[in-house]
């Protein structure tokens, strides 16, 4: 059956689906370039990660995303995805095996949460000694604060590096939290995965507790998020959330 606009948006599907092919393009260009990089790197003994250049990359694209009127937060995840793959390539090239031979995925093994997840948004971690463990990751692996959404809440840090979020949570949090501590101990409390949608990755998935979900077998507890409207961080009254929800199975 035909909707009423299907003309219109096909057409316009077709238009994001040719600079989607641009795209791809530019990406392996981009690609093919730094390959002639690391080439010319091998043979000059230069370092294969150039902290300065990175850099570099980051901040100047964040600038041409503000100027194209385009979330400079997005842009730096995108081009930390291609840096990554920079990276990994100019290793590659030293390898002396063979790249594994790779296809597209045909949409019949594909779960209906593999459709819609897209990447870890934060990890949550319940902490005994919330000072210790914020000055260890601050002080020798170089994570940096960042504020919490909606305010900071005493007993709630939120930790980052580049794309990497981790949110401490103490004792002094709530009294749920307390309580997890006390029954479970310190560790990752839950693994937060952004989906495109979450009323869909709701229904793909058998758990009643959707922001909730405990895996009996390891432990771990799933939440989901969508991230829909302004760009913002993590919130501590969501975090806190998934204690309370676990106080009260």
């Amino acid at each position: 059956m035909t909707e009423p606009g299907d003309g219109p948006l096909n057409n316009l599907r077709e238009q994001i689906d040719a600079l989607d092919r641009d795209f791809v393009r530019i990406v392996a260009a981009r690609l093919a370039l730094c390959d002639e990089v690391a080439q010319v790197k091998r043979g000059s003994a230069t370092p294969v990660i150039q902290p300065e250049r990175v850099r570099d990359v980051v901040t100047s694209r964040r600038q041409l995303a503000l100027d194209a009127g385009v979330d400079p937060d997005f842009a730096e995840q995108l081009f930390r995805v291609l840096l990554a793959e920079t990276h990994r390539i100019e290793v590659a090239g030293h390898r002396p095996d063979a790249a594994p031979d790779k296809v597209a995925a045909p949409d019949s093994i594909r779960s209906g949460l593999d459709t819609v997840a897209t990447r870890i948004d934060h990890l949550v971690v319940a902490v005994t000694d919330l000072e210790a463990a914020v000055a260890s990751f601050t002080g020798t692996f170089g994570f940096h604060r960042t504020a919490l959404a909606g305010g900071d809440v005493p007993g709630v840090v939120a930790l980052q590096a580049g794309g990497v979020t981790i949110v401490f949570v103490g004792a002094d949090a709530s009294p749920a939290v307390a309580t997890y501590l006390a029954a479970h101990g310190g560790g990752v409390q839950h693994i937060s995965v952004e989906v495109l949608n979450a009323g869909y990755a709701r229904a793909c998935l058998a758990h009643e507790q959707f922001f909730a979900a405990r895996d009996a077998t390891t432990g771990v507890q799933l939440g989901f998020i969508s991230r829909t409207g302004h760009r913002v961080g993590v919130a501590a009254a969501n975090v806190l959330t998934m204690f309370d929800v676990l106080s009260t199975e």
